[in-house]
C-alpha cells in the first residue's frame, strides 16, 4: 500500500510539471509599442483640437477697400497740400477745356455762317450795317475792321490813284490787326493747360518723394519694416503721383488739339482775309481811275 501511495504521488506531480495542464496566468501582458503598431490600432485618441478651417472657395476673402479720403487724412501735411493743389489745378483745367470746346464749336458755326451771308451777294455796306454793332466772332470783326478803314478813304470822295497803294496797305494792316488780336483772345487760358501739362507729374513726383521719406523714417522708428508698416506710407506717396498724371495728361492732350484747332481757324482767317483785300483792292482801283 505505502508503495503504491508513493506512485501515486509522484504520478500527481508529474502531470503538475506539465506544461500544457499549467494554470493560465490571472492578466496577460499589455502589449508594448510594436505590438500596437502591428495590429494598427492607435494607443490612445488624440488629446489637441483639430483645425477644421475650410479651405478653398469655401473660405471668405480678406475685406480690403480703397478710400481717396483715408488716403487723405493720413497723409504728412505736404502730401495733402500737393494733393489739394494737384486736385484744383485738374478741375480748373476741365474748367477750360469745356469752355473753349464749346467757344470753338460756336465760332465754327458763326463763321461759316458769316461766309454763306458775305458770298450771298449782299452789298458790302448793308454787311457793315448788320456787322458793325455787333462783331461777335474773329472773320465779322475782320471784315468790319477793313470796311471801316476804306469807307474812311472815301471820306473826302474818290482818292487819288497816287493814295490808292496806301490805301490798300491801311486796309491788310487793319486786318492783320485784327486777326492777330482775336487769335490772341482764342489762344487765352490755354497758357495754364500747358503749364499743367509740364508741371503736374513733377508736383505729383515730389509729393512721392515725400511720401516715401516719411515712410522709411516710420519705419526707422518703429523698426518694424514688415508690409503693415510700409504700405500706408507707399499708398499716399503712388496717390500723389495718380493725382499728378490725373491732371497733366488731359490738359497735355486738349492743349495739342486746341492749338491744332486754333491753326486752322487761322488760316481760315488769313484766306478771307486775303480773298476780301482782292475785292477791296479791286473797287478802289476802279474807282481811282
Amino acid at each position: 500500500m505505502t508503495l503504491i501511495r508513493m506512485l501515486a504521488v509522484a504520478a500527481f506531480v508529474t502531470l503538475l510539471g506539465t506544461p500544457a495542464l499549467a494554470a493560465p496566468s490571472a492578466a496577460p501582458a499589455a502589449a508594448g509599442p510594436s505590438e500596437t503598431s502591428d495590429l494598427g490600432v492607435p494607443s490612445a485618441a488624440p488629446t489637441t483640437s483639430v483645425d477644421v478651417t475650410p479651405l478653398g472657395g469655401d473660405a471668405a476673402p480678406p475685406s480690403s477697400s480703397f478710400s481717396v479720403v483715408t488716403v487723405f487724412l493720413r497723409a504728412d501735411i505736404v502730401v495733402q497740400a500737393v494733393m489739394v493743389l494737384l486736385l484744383v489745378a485738374s478741375l480748373w483745367s476741365w474748367t477750360i477745356i469745356v469752355n473753349k470746346w464749346l467757344a470753338f464749336g460756336t465760332l465754327k458755326r458763326r463763321a461759316t455762317k458769316f461766309e454763306k451771308i458775305f458770298w450771298s451777294g449782299q452789298s458790302l455796306d448793308e454787311l457793315y450795317q448788320q456787322f458793325a454793332a455787333k462783331a461777335d466772332h474773329p472773320m465779322a470783326a475782320t471784315f468790319v475792321a477793313a470796311l471801316r478803314e476804306w469807307r474812311r478813304a472815301f471820306e473826302g470822295g474818290a482818292p487819288r490813284e497816287a493814295l490808292v497803294p496806301g490805301i490798300k496797305d491801311r486796309i491788310e494792316k487793319a486786318m492783320s490787326v485784327t486777326i492777330l488780336r482775336e487769335t490772341d483772345g482764342l489762344e487765352r487760358q490755354l497758357g495754364f493747360l500747358a503749364t499743367v501739362g509740364s508741371t503736374a507729374p513733377f508736383v505729383g513726383l515730389f509729393g512721392t518723394v515725400w511720401g516715401i521719406m516719411n515712410t522709411f523714417s516710420a519705419i526707422g522708428v518703429a523698426h518694424n519694416a514688415t508690409l503693415a508698416t510700409v504700405a500706408p506710407g507707399m499708398s499716399e506717396a503712388l496717390f500723389s503721383t495718380a493725382l499728378g498724371l490725373l491732371a497733366a495728361i488731359p490738359a497735355v492732350i486738349f492743349y495739342n488739339r486746341f492749338v491744332g484747332e486754333i491753326g486752322r481757324y487761322t488760316t481760315r482767317l488769313d484766306a478771307f482775309a486775303d480773298e476780301f483785300s482782292a475785292i477791296l483792292s479791286r473797287q478802289l482801283d476802279e474807282k481811282a481811275r
